[in-house]
């Protein structure tokens, strides 16, 4: 074989083998439990700092929510009754 068909022939073998590793990058990044893990530290990181924290900024006004949803409902069921 001539040189250039060897360096082809080399490139080609590169270019299959980035192929082959963006493949297996894909299919990890698509397998449920991947998906999983990284939603689960997205909503994490939301509630919760780098030092293990809770972001009270975040969470009271969600429990205030959940709270006021709650009293709201309670008495709209004794007004009913």
């Amino acid at each position: 074989m001539s040189k250039q068909t060897d360096e082809l022939v080399d490139e080609i073998d590169e270019i299959r083998e980035r192929l082959a590793s963006t493949v297996d990058e894909l299919v990890v990044a698509v397998h449920p439990r991947s998906i999983a893990k990284r939603t689960l530290a997205s909503v994490k990181a939301r509630f919760v700092d780098e030092n293990g924290a809770v972001r009270t900024e975040v969470v009271l006004p969600i429990v205030g929510g959940v709270a006021a949803v709650v009293v709201g409902a309670v008495v709209i069921r004794r007004i009913v009754r």
